[in-house]
């Protein structure tokens, strides 16, 4: 089984919304043959909480007003260092950078085949690293992988 063209449809706006508000290292993998529950997972991550959360907002507005999509739920608001937006088809985590690198989401699903992405999302592979050695931040210490 391969992800719906409506998973993709929803993976490839919600990369685009994310690079549109400089969002970091996104990647999207197809899970459809291993997890029942969803077909995409979208990872993409920030240096701040307050942008983390500038990026889910984003990323809900354009999926809501350009393909009604809804999430039927999204946690992590709080503290907004990882939010989730599920939307059944796919499942959307956005990270503070030190979150995406504790727990390495991407070790998790490297075996499962990356869905492309848009340019402007492939553009912001490795921006993390980049971000990081130029504000001197500590736990990032490089590639995302």
């Amino acid at each position: 089984m391969t992800a719906t063209d409506r998973s993709i449809e929803l993976v490839n706006l919600a990369a685009q919304a994310a690079a549109d508000r400089l969002a970091h290292d996104i990647i999207a993998y197809d899970v459809s043959d291993v997890l029942s529950i969803t077909d995409a997972f979208l990872l993409a991550s920030a240096p701040n909480d307050r942008q983390v959360k500038s990026i889910v907002d984003e990323i809900e507005e354009r999926l809501q007003k350009e393909l009604g999509a809804k999430p039927v739920r999204r946690e992590g608001d709080r503290d907004a260092r990882w939010i989730l937006l599920d939307y059944v088809d796919i499942v959307i985590h956005v990270q503070h950078s030190e979150e995406r690198v504790f727990y390495a989401l991407e070790r998790l699903w490297k075996d499962c085949p990356e869905i492309p992405l848009p340019e402007e999302a492939l553009e912001t592979r490795g921006k993390a690293a980049e971000h990081a050695r130029l504000t001197g931040a500590d736990g990032a210490d490089g590639e995302l992988s």
